[in-house]
């Protein structure tokens, strides 16, 4: 039997082998990671294995405006500020990268968040 952080691996895993066969362009990949209490999503470029843009509910514009970090209103606002930030650098299109997480949620809610800012995916 598998337990949930088994399953939840296999997941990420079978996510992350279709990015890579998509993603023939080698466009930048916009992954979230979602913890209890926040939310943070970073662009990644593969090709040189860095960080491009990061954003989270722990940056230091938002910690003030945030109720609680940890709701769908939390994950919106970092949506539209990673988007603000990539158009910023240079970047208007990405792969996402949902990791292992199911696509709704505060995922989801990132997800829009930034694709309503300006970025493509």
């Amino acid at each position: 039997m598998l337990n949930a952080r088994d399953k939840f691996l296999r997941r990420k895993t079978r996510n992350r082998v279709k990015l890579a066969a998509s993603n023939e362009a080698a466009m930048p990949r916009l992954s979230v990671f979602r913890s209890r209490n926040n939310i943070y999503a970073q662009i990644i470029d593969d090709a040189k294995r860095q960080t491009i843009v990061a954003a989270s509910t722990l940056d230091k514009s938002l910690r003030g405006k945030l109720k609680s970090s940890g709701n769908k209103d939390a994950a919106e606002t970092v949506g539209k500020l990673i988007a603000e930030k990539a158009i910023a650098s240079g970047i208007k299109s990405v792969v996402f990268d949902r990791g292992g997480y199911l696509y709704h949620g505060r995922v989801k809610a990132l997800a829009e968040a930034a694709r309503s800012s300006g970025l493509k995916f």
